[in-house]
């Protein structure tokens, strides 16, 4: 008979988000290469977790995990998530994505749908990850 166990994280893997903006510190970066129709490229997996909303500093889905990744063939889509870093991209620079390793960044999550899911989406809009808004 099979045993299995799962961690707090598995849990929460398929917990679906409310749309926003939301803190998430990067776990980490791979790569992995693949092949498309177009020709062999290289994936860039992400793994990120999210810490709190990024507007309110509500924790209802605090430890939600996040995948997403860039394209080699479409590394453009990295642009905003390096720039929200305070890294400004320019023709011919190199980075180390495995560098954002550690670091927080605000994500605005999407709820999309696979295979007649509705899952958590990363489309993209990244924001540099500023403290909240002190109550006066």
């Amino acid at each position: 008979m099979p045993i299995i166990e799962f961690s707090q994280r598995d849990i929460l893997r398929g917990k679906v988000v409310d749309p926003g903006w939301y803190r998430v510190k990067v776990e980490n970066v791979g790569e992995v290469p693949t092949k498309t129709e177009k020709g062999p490229s290289t994936n860039y997996p992400v793994e990120g977790t999210i810490l709190y909303n990024a507007d309110n500093g509500d924790k209802t889905f605090e430890g939600v995990p996040l995948d997403w990744l860039f394209n080699s063939k479409a590394i453009g889509f990295a642009v905003g998530f390096l720039a929200a870093f305070g890294v400004e991209v320019k023709p011919g620079m190199r980075f180390d994505l495995k560098a954002a390793a550690g670091k927080e960044l605000d994500i605005f999550v999407e709820n999309g749908e696979y295979q007649g899911r509705i899952n958590n989406k990363v489309n993209h809009k990244y924001r540099e990850a500023k403290p909240l808004p002190t109550a006066v």
